[in-house]
């Protein structure tokens, strides 16, 4: 386990800027909107600001000021933070993102789950936590094929067993939401439980199921049509070919913005300010890791790696239950809304859930409060349990 420091050569910054005034733009059909994907002056008004605005320098620091460290494990050099909390008898909880994510959408929440007492809450609450990048994502390499949710997990399960966690908490969203169940089924003795802030819930096809869903799981029944439809292009691609698709997006520094930030702006929730939905900074330093680690392929490989589990559960045909208590996050404009009727049948260990009336896909990005009061609110009902 070694010290770990991002420190970006310049000579690549210079790349990236040159690259981005060489822009070769594409023409743009005149009315058609974002209906065909992210519109030209978006991404040029996006593109400029990256070029002339957003500083990489800062972004580096704020990432460098927490405490970071690799360790080989299962031939894969695993990136993770481990920011420990000041209080002693804090509870160990794993954070783990999801694609197109990284370790720095968890930036805004550090702090209010570490140091609670600091941020205006209870040190009762507090946390240690350990935050990984995914193997082939960021700064964690991918040498070898295999690396599938199962396989994550248990290098997850090494990784908090090495840092000396016996009991820990394991939370995520996207991805991360699908490891930190995993990591429930192989660690068992270890996890105290899983909080996930997406959840997806498939009908059996059982019309008697279908047809005792009320018009609001109906409507979540249609984003899940939708997803599949219209929104799921990219994930086709990368479970089926993304070693062709990561020629264009590590040569292209605004074809590596775009394929990104589109699912920001169509994957969050529409009422925020910000153009892009989340924080500008935020979202142009985690574009600016894929570019800066040429990650956009290895990345990719996750979803080849899972798209065989991806067509069982979508068939009906699940993986072992959790055993394990689980706790639900539920946001309005995430890509996949869940079913609670749905999610019970799933997942008969399903002890918290709670809806929120804002927020989408990237809870800890644009719901940083909503989200840190959840984790909480959890780990109090499994310690309630426990006494």
């Amino acid at each position: 386990m070694q010290p770990f420091r991002i420190d970006i050569p310049q000579a690549d910054l210079d790349d990236l800027h040159r690259r981005l005034d060489a822009t070769r733009w594409p023409d743009e059909l005149p009315g058609v909107g974002a209906t065909r994907g992210v519109p030209l002056a978006q991404v040029k008004e996006l593109a400029a600001y990256w070029r002339n605005g957003f500083d990489w320098r800062a972004a580096e620091a704020r990432l460098n000021a927490h405490p970071q460290f690799t360790a080989e494990i299962d031939g894969a050099d695993i990136h993770f933070l481990h920011v420990r909390s000041p209080e002693a008898d804090a509870t160990p909880l794993l954070l783990t993102h999801g694609w197109p994510g990284a370790v720095a959408e968890f930036l805004d929440v550090i702090g209010p789950l570490t140091d609670p007492r600091a941020h205006g809450g209870d040190p009762a609450d507090a946390f240690h936590l350990v935050i990984p990048s995914i193997p082939g994502y960021g700064f964690s390499t991918l040498r070898d094929a295999g690396w599938d949710a199962p396989r994550i997990a248990r290098a997850w399960a090494e990784l908090m067993s090495r840092l000396g966690y016996d009991k820990y908490i394991a939370q995520g969203g996207d991805a991360g939401s699908v490891i930190s169940q995993e990591l429930g089924r192989v660690d068992p003795d270890h996890v105290l439980g899983v909080h996930v802030n997406m959840l997806m819930t498939f009908p059996s096809g059982d019309p008697a199921e279908l047809a005792a869903l009320d018009e609001n799981d109906q409507g979540r029944l249609g984003k899940l049509v939708r997803f599949d439809g219209e929104l799921s292009g990219y994930m086709k691609v990368q479970a089926t070919r993304p070693q062709t698709l990561a020629y264009g997006l590590t040569d292209s520094p605004v074809g590596q913005l775009a394929w990104i930030a589109e699912k920001f702006i169509e994957w969050t929730d529409p009422d925020r300010s910000e153009p892009e939905h989340v924080d500008r900074d935020l979202l142009l330093t985690i574009v600016s890791i894929y570019w800066l680690t040429a990650t956009a392929g290895p990345s990719a490989n996750f979803y080849y790696e899972g798209a065989e589990g991806v067509r069982k559960v979508a068939a009906g045909i699940l993986p072992p239950p959790l055993t394990v208590p689980v706790g639900v996050a539920v946001f309005p404009h995430d890509i996949f809304v869940p079913i609670r009727s749905l999610a019970d049948r799933d997942i008969p260990t399903i002890t918290h859930w709670t809806e929120f009336g804002s927020g989408g896909h990237f809870a800890a990005l644009e719901e940083p409060a909503l989200l840190t009061q959840d984790i909480r609110a959890f780990a109090r009902s499994l310690k309630a349990d426990a006494a």
